[in-house]
C-alpha cells in the first residue's frame, strides 16, 4: 500500500511522484492500492499525480484502488471530468 502525504499540491508533486515511482517499482503484488487518509490539502497537482500512477499500474499490469480519499478530491476530480477514472475504486474518508 503507498500513502499519500498530508499535502499534495504543485509545490510536493514531483517528489510526490518520485517516491510513489518508486515504491511502486518495488511492489511484488499484482494489486497497487494508494491510501489518501491522510490527504488534507491539495490542489489538482493531487488529481495528476493520482493518474500517473494508475497509468504507471496499467503499463506494469498491476490493478489499482484508491482508498481514503477526501470527498473533496472527488469533488474535484468530478469537476475535471476524471472521476471515472477512480470511481469503482475510491472509497471516502
Amino acid at each position: 500500500m503507498l500513502l499519500l502525504p498530508v499535502t499534495l499540491t504543485l509545490r510536493e508533486a514531483r517528489d510526490a511522484l518520485r517516491l510513489l515511482k518508486m515504491s511502486l517499482e518495488r511492489e511484488a503484488e499484482p494489486l497497487l492500492v494508494v491510501d489518501g487518509s491522510q490527504l488534507e490539502r491539495f490542489d489538482s497537482s493531487a488529481l495528476a499525480v493520482l493518474l500517473e500512477c494508475r497509468r504507471l499500474a496499467d503499463a506494469w499490469g498491476k490493478r489499482f484502488e484508491l482508498h481514503g480519499l477526501p470527498p473533496k478530491l472527488l469533488e474535484l476530480a468530478r469537476l475535471y471530468g476524471v472521476d471515472e477514472l477512480f470511481a469503482t475504486q475510491a472509497t471516502p474518508a
